[in-house]
């Protein structure tokens, strides 16, 4: 039964057309996992009952979901103090939804920082999620939860949302999958907290899985306007045969210099790609532009946040969050002038792509970190890797390629131009057939 937790979501769903197993029987399975592995993880948040499946290309398959994206029944938290004693969410957020009308089944709402705000899943509520492969050290955050269940065979696929690299450190940290899609491509509703102000063109609500396969398979199904997130473009979904890619790789951006067996990895996998090293010029600033993006009111929207709904006790990953902006606090002049250099940057890498389809790059500087490190200054500097596809908006997708020393997940970020979501999971996937991509964690 180990071997069917460790299948793909896509597997799983041919094992229940083909009556192999049934879906109360997978699900029952997964519910046992969850429940054998996460008094070690602490990934799980609340265990959902399994509702009735219908017919789907997922039909009868379990699914986790974020403590910070809605399921109709359930307490949304957003790991905050000020929602403990939340009302239950009386629908589904739309993505949540449209997996549903899939035939999917969510079984678990999933552990992350304080209001989304940390590169660690800790908070006040429910504490901290340790990493599968090493529980000394972080699952990554913000959406950490959902990768270590995941990597933990608790959940074949789920959600996570993604502003700075929140979907995409937790899957280098833990060894899975993840897409962070074009800005505008999937709706946000249901979003805790919800989508509004400047900073909305960075993040995203994003999918997660072990398998590349995955992925492919869930894009499809969230796709499209769902008529109240207004900032939804209904660009079609292209899965065009690719050819004669042109790939660049760097493994260094000239502000963050990653440790010597993160840019082995990343330099083995552009070897097997054929890729050409090359740097996008301006990347180097991809950290001070982003705080600049979060930090022109010095965090004084988030604090705003956090009063409006009670929150009279933060943790201190997000304290040291609001800290770190307070550095870019700046006026209206000085918000004109971050503009302007932000539309440079993104012109800048706009014009890269008229010399290659496809970058790929190091996640971070170092595969998971011990708890409690991600705030320090050399650490925190190693998520701009992430950073510069918020900034840029573009698709980018990790997939694991290597393995640490100590036997921790390396993950490789590649992202391609905005709408290509196909290419980008069609590279991740060749790395994944190359490498293997996830591995079972060690307490197996």
């Amino acid at each position: 039964m180990n071997e069917i937790l460790a299948l793909s979501g896509v597997a799983q769903a041919a094992l229940i057309r083909n009556k192999t197993i049934s879906s109360e029987e997978l699900i029952c399975l997964h519910l046992e996992r969850i429940a054998e592995v996460n008094p070690g993880i602490n990934a799980v948040v609340e265990v959902l009952k399994p509702s009735v499946s219908r017919p789907g290309p997922l039909s009868g398959v379990p699914f986790s979901v974020k403590d910070s994206i809605e399921v109709e029944g359930t307490v949304c938290s957003a790991g905050t103090w000020g929602y403990r004693n939340a009302a239950k969410s009386t629908r589904d957020a739309t993505l949540v939804a449209r997996l549903r009308a899939a035939g999917a089944v969510p079984i678990a709402r999933t552990n992350l920082p304080d209001l989304l705000f940390a590169f660690e899943s800790d908070n006040l509520l429910f504490g901290r999620t340790n990493n599968p492969y090493d529980h000394s050290r972080t699952s990554g955050g913000s959406s950490g939860g959902e990768a270590a269940l995941i990597a933990s065979c608790g959940s074949p696929f789920g959600l996570g949302s993604d502003a700075a690299g929140s979907v995409r450190l937790p899957a280098h940290y833990c060894g899975i999958a993840s897409l962070k899609p074009t800005s505008g491509r999937l709706a946000r509703t249901g979003h805790v907290p919800p989508p509004g102000g400047w900073i909305e063109t960075l993040w995203q609500i994003g999918p997660m899985a072990r398998r590349v396969d995955d992925l492919m398979a869930m894009m499809p199904i969230l796709l499209g306007p769902d008529g109240e997130d207004h900032t939804v473009i209904p660009m079609p979904y292209l899965n065009e045969p690719i050819e004669n890619l042109r790939i660049a790789y760097f493994t260094d951006n000239g502000f963050a210099e990653p440790d010597a067996e993160t840019q082995a990895v990343v330099l083995q996998a552009a070897q097997a790609l054929g890729a050409i090293e090359s740097r996008p010029p301006g990347i180097e600033r991809s950290y001070e532009l982003e705080m600049m993006f979060l930090g022109a009111d010095g965090g004084d929207g988030v604090r705003e946040f956090l009063a409006s709904i009670g929150s009279d006790r933060t943790h201190p990953f997000l304290d040291g969050w609001l800290e770190k902006l307070e550095e870019f606090r700046t006026d209206v002049k000085g918000l004109a002038s971050y503009w302007s250099l932000i539309d440079h940057f993104r012109a800048q890498m706009h014009a890269y792509l008229t010399l290659f389809d496809v970058i790929l790059s190091p996640v971070s500087t170092t595969a998971a970190l011990p708890h409690g490190t991600s705030t320090g200054d050399c650490n925190f500097r190693g998520f701009s890797y992430t950073m510069t596809h918020n900034l840029t908006g573009w698709p980018a997708a990790v997939v694991r390629c290597g393995t640490t020393s100590t036997g921790l997940p390396i993950g490789v970020q590649v992202a391609a131009a905005p709408w290509r979501e196909d290419i980008v999971l069609a590279v991740a996937k060749r790395l994944e057939e190359i490498f293997g991509g996830w591995q079972k964690p060690g307490f197996w």
